[in-house]
Order: structure tokens, then sequence, then C-alpha cells
């Protein structure tokens, strides 16, 4: 290139590029903040996605409500379909199942391609949307719906699409990763450090979906059916939540080196030979449930609402995606990401991105995962106590890597006390496990199972 030559413009920049009619439907903490840089950032995302994304409209129950952010009243209006037909792209952020469904696969039967953040109806709806779509060359992103700003839908789908994941750990739900890093950072008890997430916005008024781990399970669904290209749905997810996690769980846990996460698990187990499709009688198990980390685990550093997800790969090995996961600005971040990807797809007139489910795995009940268990049990502080619960865990074959044990009052040995103690298996089959600690409930020295958590990562 001389001197006088000049570097040539890209061609949207050589005039007014192509127009393409944005559809809005829900105005809420991250539809408004959409909206805004839609309106605010236009020059920019024309350069970037090559068409000037034009918002159409907003579609919304009640027009004349108050918005997070100011926009125009014009753009309210209450006939979601009308708004739909016009457009080129929907973007989805109304929640919930219906009228979502209805008005996603709508839009898609028109041919506009959709972003959306509803892990909920993904986790539920996700096959026959992707298929529905696949039939009319429209394409359903929907990196918003987990995670928050974290890019890991793109990732999983694309960036290790010829490696091999074999599992994925995931802190999804910032609202219960900051109720238990409050519990474990400052001694609250669960009732206080959840009315303290409700005051600071992290919690809702019912804080059901989240500490029960349904919105996790959701989540968790959806990274299972794209890492292990098969078909999970939220039935397929065993979920339990942080609603029994105590104090004194944490502070034992603390005593020990660990700390208690909310993980979302997905892994690749084998179901033995025959009688299954996939590699080598593979079957795919999920679960959502507290879990103890050790302190140097990478998740274990993860504080207050943050998200991670920490993917391991046969080629690529471990991996960990670390950001916000929740809030109306950045999980805008990641709707405005797959938005300027559909329309670059859509301005160079490729095919829709299809789902990427291509082969039907089995999903594996639980009693066939190996894990660890931490196992707390109050006693009467007598001879012969420990001999016994151990006999119970050498019945099962579950041998014991670690033992503690606290006196509650009286003499030690004597008989007049209470004692606890916390167990820490080596990884054994979820059924022997399940197993033990109901015969050991059974037995006339044990008062109470105080508690049963899984470790990962020892």
């Amino acid at each position: 290139m001389t001197e006088t030559q000049t570097r040539p413009e890209p061609a949207a920049l050589r005039g007014e590029p192509k127009v393409l009619k944005v559809a809005l439907l829900g105005c809420g903490t991250v539809g408004s903040q959409v909206a805004r840089i839609l309106l605010e950032d236009a020059d920019a995302l024309a350069a970037r996605a090559g068409a000037r994304l034009t918002l159409a409209g907003i579609a919304v129950r009640n027009p004349d409500a108050t918005r997070d952010v100011e926009l125009p009243r014009e753009l309210f209006t209450a006939d979601a379909e009308g708004l739909i037909d016009g457009a080129d792209l929907v973007i989805e952020l109304m929640g919930g199942i219906e009228p979502a469904r209805t008005l996603i696969l709508r839009a898609v039967r028109n041919g506009a391609s959709v972003v959306t953040g509803n892990k909920a109806l993904l986790a539920q709806e996700g096959p026959a949307l992707f298929e529905e779509a696949d039939k009319n060359n429209a394409e359903l992103s929907f990196e918003a719906a987990v995670a928050g700003a974290i890019p890991i839908i793109r990732p999983i789908r694309e960036s290790l699409s010829g490696d091999r994941i074999t599992r994925v750990l995931g802190i999804v739900n910032g609202t219960t990763n900051y109720i238990l890093d409050q519990m474990d950072s400052t001694g609250a008890a669960f009732a206080d450090a959840l009315a303290e997430a409700q005051r600071l916005g992290y919690a809702e008024a019912d804080p059901t979906a989240d500490v029960e781990g349904h919105d996790a399970a959701a989540k968790a669904a959806l990274l299972a059916t794209l890492a292990f290209h098969t078909p999970v749905s939220l039935d397929d997810v065993r979920c339990q939540g942080i609603a029994q996690v105590t104090a004194e769980d944490i502070a034992a846990a603390k005593d020990s080196g660990l700390v208690i996460k909310l993980l979302a698990i997905a892994e690749l187990v084998s179901v033995g030979e025959g009688g299954t499709e996939g590699r080598g009688g593979e079957g795919v198990s999920v679960r959502v449930h507290p879990t103890l980390l050790p302190r140097e685990h990478p998740l274990s550093a993860v504080r207050g609402a943050f998200n991670a997800v920490f993917v391991e790969a046969e080629n690529a090995g471990e991996l960990m995606f670390y950001g916000a996961g929740a809030g109306g600005r950045p999980t805008a971040s990641a709707v405005m990401g797959d938005l300027v990807s559909t329309a670059r797809r859509v301005v160079a007139g490729a095919p829709g991105r299809t789902d990427t489910a291509t082969r039907v795995l089995p999903i594996v009940g639980v009693d066939a995962v190996t894990t660890s268990y931490s196992i707390g049990l109050e006693v009467a502080d007598q001879p012969g106590v420990l001999a016994r619960v151990a006999a119970v865990f050498a019945e099962h074959g579950v041998s014991i890597e670690a033992m503690r044990q606290t006196i509650d009052g009286g003499v030690p040995g004597n008989g007049n006390g209470r004692a606890e103690l916390r167990f820490v298996t080596h990884r054994a089959s979820e059924k022997a496990l399940a197993e033990t600690v109901a015969d050991i409930k059974n037995l006339d020295v044990v008062e109470s199972v105080t508690s049963v958590l899984r470790v990962e990562g020892v």
C-alpha cells in the first residue's frame, strides 16, 4: 500500500446499512437495559452487526407502568403479536412458560430469529422450540439464560465443539452464593443471610426458586444439553436447595478447610456395557445440591452474588468462566451479544444455527453416581459408639477418609453428655452412601443425623 492509498472502509460504513426491526417482549430490569442500549448505542451496533438495529416496539402488559429506564412512551404496546409480525428479530425477556412459548413459536414461524433469557422455558420446551426454529431457518439464541454476563453458552456450543466435555460444575445462582458466602464469612444464620440478600435486592420477596435450587436446576439442564449433545429436561435434574444448611455446617466445613457452595453438576458417567446409546456405555447425571469444596478449589473463591462455571474437557483440560451472574446491565450484555451475532447471520444470509443435541444418552439416576459424603451425627457419649457407627460404614463398603469428634457437656466417656461426630467418606456410590446413612439413623446410640452434604474436589 503506497502513501497515497487509504485502507478501504467496511461496506457497512460506506453507506447506510440494512435495517433490521427488533421487537422487544418485556421491559423489566433486563429488558429496560436492552432497550436503552439499542437506543443509545445504535451507531456502534450498526457498525458491528452490519445492519441498523431499530427498536420497533416494546410489548408489555401495562404500557403506562413506571420503568427502570426512561424510554419513549410511543415504543410501548400491549399488542405483542402485531409487534412480532412486523419484526426481523425478536428479544423475549418476559419469563415464564406462557405466553412466552406461544410468542416465540409465532416469531420463528414467521422466520424471525429470537434471543431469549428464559431458562425455565428452554429447560421445559427447548427441543420443540429448536425444532420449530430449524424448520423455518430461524435462530434461537439464549446466552442470557445461564450465568448472566458470563459467556458460557457460546464457548460450549462453538469453542469447545471439537472437544469432548466430560464434566461441568457451576455456581449459577447469585442469590444462594451470596447467602452461603455471608454464612461463611460472618457466621450468620441462614434466615439472617437470606433477609440481607432480600434487603439488597439479590433475593426476591418469595425466594423459593433460588433457595430450593429450581433456578439452578433449569440452568443445569441447559448446560448438560449443550455440553453432552443430548436432550436433558428439567425433570431429569435431581435438585436439593440450601434451606437446610446450618451455621454449624458452615463452621464445621471451615474447620476442615472446606466451603459450602450450591453447585449445578452435569457429568458423563459409565453405565456399563451394552443396552445404552453413546460411547462406551455412557450416561448423563445432572444434579443440584449444596456441596463441600476444598478452599483451594477455584470455585471456592467465588464470592458474593457472582457466578462461575468450571468445565472439564478431554483436550482443553480445566476451564473456568467467572463474572456477574445477574442484574440488568450484565444480563443485557449477554442479550446484546446474541442479538449482534444473530443480526450478522441474517445480513449474510447464513442458515440458522440449530440445537446441538445430536444423540440420546440415558439419564443416570443419582444412585449410580459416585461421590463423597460429609455426615454429621449427634450421638451418646459412651464407649463403643464410634465402633458401632464405623461397623455400619464397613457393612456397606464405604471407607472413612476423616473423622472429627466434639464433646458437648458431661465428662467424656461417662455417658452423661453428647458427642458430635463428623465423617468424610472416600468416594462410593450414592446408593451405598444413602443406605449407610439410613442404617446409621436406626442405631440406638445415634440421637440424630444433623447433616448430610456431598463433597467434591477432594
